[in-house]
This record gives structure tokens, C-alpha cells and sequence, in this order.
């Protein structure tokens, strides 16, 4: 589990060094004029280009060698950072460079894990555990990891010691999302039980344990095999813009240098044309000097020419830059705007050689949710075949946010309403990866139905968690899963159980996530929720109309909006969807396809319940950054899977947009509605009505 990230070694410093610095042209040119001054007869000594290269080359070599240094620093303190191994069923200390692919591991909580694990099992009763990935993709939130199914009860080293399994999987590879195995359990003599494995299953090295006591895991993959290190790995050196143009500009002086020496030369020849010119008495040439060839001497007085005008390329500029560069990387560090409070770590520079692309940047791309928006989710509203739910009342001009009631609009009581109702608040309550931190305090809700309030709930998705948190305020509580049971609280303060059968991860291509659940009376529901452009065209029932109106209302305000449906599924169709999911999760080629082939299949006719808007405030101080990136002429591209209508009124309120903006539309809606030719022939005529008044287009699908 060797993590090796430093470019030299002792051996190989002085040879590697110098061959990088060679292949610059600056230095690479001096060397050649130092060789010609050793071999040639020139005006200058070479003293005078050696010296000064040799200190441009070791003042250079310092520089790096010393970075390097710290990046051996950096290395060893990781490969020698200690790791629980389990060893003949005992736990055993090692550092971490000894672990090796196979070997079972024991990481704490607030521990980084030292590999690429498979999951095997938790202290969690769930055989769930809690991740951090903010030195892998810079995600803070909390992301939810799953315990194979056959190992998640083991609970001490000796059980996961006699563990008997073969583990199939892809070749290493950087994606950290994309992750395709298998894993047989052998239970004594009998046929292995196969489960496959994917990326819920593997836990990746650099990413922290969180609120979790411990975990087990195996080895998959390890040292520079694993997916961060195969991210860090540089394909080639890179060089920056300003080192980019410099070489350019280098290039362009020797041609200035070589046209000098050549017309130099040609002069001097024409000028000592005739016989005996320029010969003085006391500097005339030699017999062996006449005879010598013309061209060899013309040569010979091309590269003196050279020699003589090299110092029109500054031989101090690469160290100068370098110097400028080393001692940047320090101001970087040093500057006390940059530092965060709340993890107590200022910035760091692992490397100085691209500090001066920072000012170079012409387009920044922003996500919007969690960069634009805080990423902290308020349920809003809830709007349930037309029927509008608020968890929330405004007293006297004041927001009461802990109203446990409803606020219904258009109220119309009637048996199929209060039934609808009730599927909705369930789906919502079921429909999601949400776990609860504190299991110990969900006895105490059977008997106070106020005590739903110190559930702590936690989810990869700050939407999940506001759902469920809204729903909650609506009067359906949900507790935990335990035992592969979701059990939920009801109005009336009863606990109903639900067995959670199969999980349809959401992805941003499906644009939706789907559970099966059994009922304690036997009933099988599949529970979909997603994207209205996802949901709608698979209902086959329901107040669509009404439903759409709200969604459209809502995204137009800047809400998050979110559609549920759901339909009934007999025993024998959950017995076929078991056997096509579970042939598709098998798979170790294509995967992804044959799941979205089966999830495609599976995810239809459904009955529409209704739609919830989640409130995303926008980051302090957002549009005063933007406008400073414009100012300072960088332009800002949002990226988004939102809809249409929500980035928009985003974009207005960081003022990407402004009220004389002229928007150019290319969505799907907008192109079936109008062709693109028409679309793009109306933006024609108002560019040439406002006579290039246009401020900005945006092209949003």
C-alpha cells in the first residue's frame, strides 16, 4: 500500500532535474553557446555563459528538490500512519504501507480509510456507515455507505476472521463513482452465494469515517492503485500559460539572434572580398589559415556572431520567474483572508509551478446547488393532486416553523383524498437513503408524539433530509430502518412497519429514485420520486394538470421541485422484477446499461400523488462575487440539471441575469414549439432592433 507521490529519488535527481530544465529552450540554447565557446575560437570567454547558467540551473534544481522534499514528507507520514489489520482474529497495529490487497482492516471513526475498501460491516445495526469525500470531489455532506448483505451482522474480529469469500472486480480506474464487482460467500460446504458490488459498497481512500463508531473492510485496491492516487497521477509535466508564451517569445528573439549572425557574416565576408582587406601588418592570417575551407570558416564565424549576440535572451529570466513563483506559493499560504475558521487550516500549496494560471482564468463553470445556493433544504410546501399542504403558518407577521399542522387550500374531504393523502406522506417517508443518527432515542416516540423532533436525520442529500423533515412537521414521522424494516410514525401515533425489498438508486440521467416496500398487510407498492420531466410521462392516472400548474408556479419562484407517484405490484410481478434486477446487479459487463434497461421496465404506469417545492437560499455575498468575476472580465457559465424556470430565477437573483438581458431559449419544449431556425432568426432581429445591445446570451438544455 506504498503511496508514492514525489517525482525524484536520490539516485535520479541530478539526471531527471536536468534533463526537465534542458528541454526549456532558454536553457537549452545557453548550453549550446557554452559548448561553442568550448570548442571554438570566440570573442568571449566561456566563463561568461557557464557561470551564469549553472546558477540559473542550481538555483532551480534547489527549488524543486526542496518541494519534492515536502511531498517525500507528506509521503511518508501517510505510509507509515497506522492501520488495525485483523490476524488470526486478533486486531494487529502496522503502518500502512505494509497493508496488501486481501487483507481485512478496521478504520474508527474520524479515521481516513488507508485503501480502497470493500464494505463488510458496521457497528451500526443497519450495516450502514457515514462518509465524508471532501478531499476526494470536495462534497461536504454526509454520503451513505452499505455493508454487503452476508457480512453486515459480523460485529468482532473473529467473526470476520472465518469469513470464507472470493471477490471479482474491474481494473483499477480513476472513476470515483463508477465501481462494478462481485463477491462469493462461501457458508460451509455449500454453493457460494454470489452479491454484487458497486460503488455504495466501496469506501475510498482519503474519505473519513463519520458517526459511525467502526468498521470492517477489505483491501480491493491499494497503494497507487486506488482511485485517488490514479486521479493524482500527472500524464506529463505541465507547463503554465505565462511559461507557455515566454517559450514563444524565446523563440521569436533566436530567429532576431540567428538572422544577426547571419547577416553579420555575410557582411564580413563581403567586406574582406578582396585580398590582403582588412589585414593590418600585425594581424595578418596565417598560410594554414588561408588554405582552410571557406565554408568550415564561414561556420565557424556564424557561431562567433552567436556567441558575441547571445545576450540579446536574458539567461536570469527562468530563475527570476522561479524565484517569483517559489516565494508567491508563500503569500498564498500566508494570507489570512484565505484561512477557515471552522476547520482551524489555511490554504496549502503543494506545488508552485501553475500559481500565476490563477490570474490567467477566462471562464469559471459553478454548479448551483451548494455553490450559488447554501445547500441547506427548507421544506416548503407540499401539493397533493391539486391540494396545497404548508407545514408552516405566519402568526402576527411571524414564521412559526414548529406548526405540526396542515394548511390545505381548496380543502374537499372526501374517502380517495384522505387515502391519497396518506400514500403521499408514506412515499415520502420511504422513498429515500435518509438514515437517523441517534437510534436510542426513537423508543421513547411511541408514547410522545412531540419526541419526533429529536430524530437527527442524515443523507448524501440535503433534499432527502428536508423531505423527511417537512413531512415530519405534516404529521408522518420516519424512525429508522432496522432489520431491513422501515418503520415510520403515523397521525395517530402509531408505528407501521414496512419491509424495505428493493432500492432504485437515483442517477442524473433517470432523473428519479424508486423503492419497493412490503406493507405489515402483505400489499407490495413501488414509490417513485424524481423530476416532473421524468415522472409525468410515466403516469398513466391522476391530477396531472393541476399537479404540472403548481410545479411550474413553484419553479418560477426558484424552488426545488420534486414529483412522487407510485403503483401496485402483485406478488408474481415482484417475483419477475427480483429476478431481472438481480440478473442486472450480477453483471459484471455492462452494468449500468442492463440496470437502466431493467429500471426502464420496471418504472412505469404509475398513479401520480402529487409534488413538494424545497426552498435553497442563495450564499451570502453570491451576486457580489459574480459581478466582481465580471468586472474583472471572466465570465460565468451556471451548469445545472434543475429545471428551465428554478436555475433562471437563480441566476436573476445572483444577477448572472439582469432585466435588459436578452435570453436565447434551447430547451426541448422551446425547440418543439418553434423550430430552431425561427428561434434563432427572432434573436437575429431584436440583436439588430437593440443595435448590439445584446448583453449576454444564455443557452440553458
Amino acid at each position: 500500500n506504498l503511496c508514492i507521490c514525489f517525482q525524484y529519488t536520490f539516485w535520479n535527481f541530478i539526471p531527471k532535474n536536468l534533463f526537465e530544465q534542458f528541454r526549456r529552450i532558454a536553457n537549452f540554447y545557453f548550453l549550446i553557446i557554452f559548448l561553442v565557446q568550448l570548442i571554438i575560437d570566440t570573442p568571449t570567454s566561456p566563463v561568461t555563459s557557464g557561470l551564469p547558467l549553472l546558477f540559473v540551473i542550481t538555483v532551480t534544481a534547489i527549488k524543486q528538490g526542496y518541494e519534492d522534499w515536502l511531498r517525500h514528507k507528506a509521503d511518508n507520514a501517510i505510509n507509515q500512519c497506522p492501520v488495525h489489520f485483523i490476524q488470526h482474529g486478533k486486531l494487529v497495529r502496522k503502518q500502512s504501507r505494509k497493508l496488501r490487497v486481501g487483507d481485512i482492516v478496521m478504520v474508527k471513526e474520524d479515521e481516513k480509510f488507508p485503501c480502497d475498501l470493500i464494505f463488510l460491516s458496521s457497528s451500526r445495526g443497519d450495516g450502514t456507515c457515514f462518509v465524508t469525500t471532501t478531499s476526494l470531489d470536495g462534497e461536504s455532506s454526509h454520503k451513505t455507505y452499505y455493508a454487503v448483505q452476508d457480512t453486515k451482522a459480523f460485529r468482532d474480529e473473529q467473526e470476520i476472521d472465518a469469513l470464507h469469500a472470493t471477490i471479482e472486480c474491474e481494473q483499477p480506474q480513476p472513476d470515483l463513482y463508477k465501481f462494478v464487482g462481485r463477491i462469493n460467500v462461501y457458508h460451509d460446504r455449500n454453493e457460494p452465494i454470489a452479491r454484487p458490488l458497486g460503488s455504495e459498497n466501496l469506501l475510498l481512500r482519503g474519505a473519513t469515517l463519520k458517526n459511525t463508531e467502526k468498521i470492517f473492510g477489505v483491501a480491493i485496491y491499494t497503494g497507487m492503485e486506488t482511485k485517488m492516487a490514479l486521479n493524482y497521477q500527472s500524464k506529463s509535466q505541465k507547463r503554465s500559460a505565462v511559461e507557455k508564451s515566454m517559450n514563444v517569445f524565446l523563440v521569436v528573439y533566436l530567429c532576431i539572434l540567428v538572422s544577426k549572425a547571419l547577416i553579420n557574416t555575410v557582411l564580413k565576408y563581403a567586406w574582406q572580398s578582396e585580398p590582403f582587406r582588412d589585414e593590418p601588418w600585425y594581424n595578418q592570417k596565417t598560410e594554414p589559415e588561408r588554405k582552410r575551407n571557406l565554408f568550415l570558416q564561414a561556420f565557424t564565424d556564424f557561431l562567433a556572431f552567436m556567441v558575441l549576440f547571445n545576450y540579446i535572451i536574458p539567461v536570469s529570466m527562468y530563475v527570476t520567474v522561479e524565484m517569483q513563483k517559489f516565494l508567491g506559493s508563500y503569500f498564498i499560504t500566508w494570507d489570512e483572508e484565505m484561512f477557515d475558521e471552522d476547520t482551524g487550516e489555511g490554504p496549502l500549496v503543494n506545488t508552485s509551478d501553475l500559481n500565476e494560471e490563477l490570474g490567467q482564468i477566462e471562464y469559471v463553470f459553478t454548479d448551483k446547488t451548494g455553490t450559488l445556493t447554501e445547500n441547506n433544504m427548507e421544506f416548503v410546501e407540499c401539493c397533493i393532486e391539486g391540494h396545497v399542504y404548508v407545514p408552516r403558518i405566519i402568526c402576527n407577521g411571524q414564521l412559526i416553523h414548529d406548526y405540526t399542522g396542515m394548511d390545505m387550500i381548496d380543502s374537499s374531504p372526501g374517502g380517495s383524498r384522505k387515502e391519497r393523502e396518506e400514500l403521499f406522506f408514506r412515499a415520502l417517508c420511504l422513498c429515500h437513503t435518509v438514515q437517523v443518527k441517534d437510534d436510542d432515542s426513537v423508543d421513547g416516540l411511541k408514547k410522545n408524539r412531540f419526541s419526533r423532533r429529536s430524530c437527527v436525520y442524515i443523507s448524501s442529500s440535503p433534499d432527502e433530509v428536508a423531505l423527511v423533515e417537512g413531512i415530519q412537521r405534516l404529521g408522518y414521522t420516519y424512525l429508522r430502518l432496522k432489520d431491513n424494516f422501515m418503520e415510520i410514525l403515523n397521525r395517530e401515533n402509531n408505528i407501521e412497519k414496512f419491509e424495505l425489498l428493493e432500492v432504485l438508486s437515483f442517477d442524473s440521467v433517470r432523473r428519479r429514485m424508486s423503492v419497493i416496500v412490503k406493507s405489515s398487510t402483505g400489499d407490495i407498492f413501488l414509490f417513485c420520486k424524481g423530476a416532473d420531466s421524468s415522472i409525468f410521462p410515466r403516469v398513466k392516472e391522476g391530477k396531472i394538470d393541476q399537479v404540472r400548474s403548481r410545479v411550474e408556479r413553484n419553479a418560477v419562484e426558484g424552488l426545488r421541485t420534486l414529483c412522487v407517484a407510485y403503483k401496485k405490484l402483485t406478488a408474481e410481478e415482484y417475483s419477475n422484477v427480483q429476478k431481472l434486477l438481480q440478473n442486472a446487479k450480477l453483471a459484471l459487463q455492462d452494468r449500468e446499461k442492463k440496470l437502466a434497461e431493467v429500471y426502464e421496465k420496471i418504472e412505469r404506469d404509475f398513479i401520480l400523488l402529487g409534488a413538494t417545492a424545497v426552498e435553497d437560499r442563495l450564499q451570502e455575498k453570491a451576486a457580489d462575487t459574480i459581478e466582481a468575476l465580471q468586472k474583472a472580465g471572466i465570465k460565468v457559465w451556471v451548469l445545472t440539471g434543475d429545471k428551465m424556470e428554478t436555475a433562471a430565477a437563480t441566476c436573476y437573483a445572483c444577477k448572472l441575469f439582469r432585466r435588459n438581458t436578452q435570453i436565447l431559449e434551447l430547451t426541448t419544449k422551446k425547440i418543439e414549439e418553434q423550430s430552431l431556425l425561427d428561434v434563432l432568426f427572432d434573436l437575429k432581429k431584436t440583436v439588430v432592433r437593440q443595435n448590439g445591445s445584446l448583453t449576454r446570451d444564455t443557452f440553458s438544455g
